[in-house]
């Protein structure tokens, strides 16, 4: 097919884009101020549900949970599965915003949290609400089926394989390709992608040391895990600085360091929760390996009177691009877009269950980013070497900007679609 004839049918599909704006604004803002954690997405669920209805799509809820499933049917050729994820997190929003979350719930747990859409969930579901309606009122521009799905769960590693283990390749057309994209740090208005791997594999890890518990004043009767764990920490950080080849990527976090009640109390135990970030299969085994020897060798070294606990929490694939599906999509992005908009990026450490869909279907998928900044303050952050200080995904201030962030991921979307689906 022509590049420039999928372009054509894009701008055609694309007409309608500036009309049905405001619902979109609209619908971003009611979702962004009604967050819900992972699994819990009932409220987006049907809104997303509902949306797709009135589109003139067969839609299926319930799947995985709360997933919700869009099939238009619109003749012979392609099928193509679009994916937004709709969780939001345990962040208390901090952006400012007059539409901005003021929502706590329980948690998994039971525990009462406060929920922000602080990775851009909302912007996903708002994006192929719109992409799925503009298709389907220009359906004359293209030949196909066209899946929507909104998927539950990506922050806990759990969405997507919910979705197939309740039946999603059985119950629904297996798609020539799967597409998805999130909205990261970047210049608003601008795509980005590369062929190969995209996002990080990662693996999150909960550790409790034991010791024996005493009054703060007689350490000597005790054995003391603030110390057995703070030297676990510390110790962690060789891993990548010492383990890890140069040539290699690997990120180690320690995010969660927990123990005692009290100043003069000494704990019995204490929690520590990790997450790794790597790009290859041996990087990743000899990391974890590496956690598992340092935490044992710390306790032993501390006498602890027990083996310390590690429990997996959750895993996430490596994110691999199709060389040839990616190389499609760029030249469809570049045929429409102006080429200052599409840019080539490296893989990103963030990590995804998005690779769990082509993978489990065996067809290639797609994976690109979506700049959500404002693009004068991205190119100031950047000449003064600042853009580490542009608050990032999970962060309590992160926002993207509405315009052109809203209209850049529909239209990224239509155009990635209609790479498989435009007629010639």
């Amino acid at each position: 097919m022509a590049e420039n004839a999928s372009a054509q049918n894009a701008s055609v599909v694309l007409e309608n884009l500036a009309k049905l704006q405001p619902d979109l604004e609209a619908l971003y803002k009611d979702v962004h101020s009604h967050p819900e954690l992972s699994m819990q997405e009932n409220r987006t669920a049907r809104i997303a549900a509902e949306m797709l209805r009135q589109a003139g799509y067969e839609v299926t809820t319930g799947v995985g949970k709360t997933g919700v499933v869009g099939l238009l049917r619109n003749g012979d050729g392609p099928t193509v599965m679009l994916r937004a994820d709709m969780d939001a997190l345990p962040i208390a929003e901090n952006t400012g915003l007059s539409y901005a979350s003021k929502v706590s719930t329980a948690d998994a747990e039971g525990n009462t949290v406060p929920v922000g859409h602080m990775c851009g969930h909302d912007m996903h579901v708002t994006w192929l609400v719109g992409a799925a309606t503009l298709l389907s009122q220009k359906r004359e521009a293209w030949n196909g089926t066209l899946l929507a799905v909104f998927q539950p769960g990506e922050e806990t590693a759990q969405g997507a394989q919910a979705m197939i283990d309740d039946g999603l390749l059985k119950r629904f057309p297996q798609p020539d390709v799967v597409l998805g994209q999130h909205v990261m740090v970047g210049p608003s208005g601008s795509v980005a992608g590369s062929a190969g791997p995209i996002t990080s594999a990662a693996d999150s890890l909960q550790i409790r040391l034991f010791g024996r518990g005493a009054h703060g004043s007689m350490p000597q009767a005790s054995i003391d895990p603030v110390v057995m764990a703070a030297s676990v920490v510390l110790r962690l950080q060789t891993i990548v600085s010492r383990e890890v080849a140069a040539t290699d990527a690997a990120v180690v976090t320690v995010g969660v360091l927990q123990a005692g009640t009290k100043e003069n109390v000494i704990p019995d135990e204490a929690l520590i929760k990790l997450n790794v970030r790597t790009f290859d299969a041996g990087v990743r085994k000899h990391v974890l390996a590496a956690i598992e020897r340092i935490v044992n060798a710390e306790a032993q070294a501390s006498g602890a009177p027990r083996k310390p606990e590690i429990t997996p929490l959750d895993r996430y694939p490596l994110n691999v691009n199709d060389e040839t599906a990616s190389n499609r999509i760029a030249a469809a992005f570049r045929s429409y877009f102006s080429p200052e908009r599409v840019k080539h990026t490296g893989p990103a450490p963030a990590s995804e269950d998005f690779g769990c869909f082509g993978t489990a279907w065996q067809v290639p998928s797609v994976f690109w980013f979506v700049g959500g900044n404002d693009p004068q303050a991205y190119a100031k952050a950047k000449a003064a070497g600042k853009l580490n200080d542009l608050p990032v995904n999970h962060s309590p201030k992160f926002a993207p900007v509405l315009h052109p962030t809203l209209e850049t991921g529909v239209e990224a979307l239509v155009v990635g679609a209609l790479a498989w689906l435009a007629r010639d």
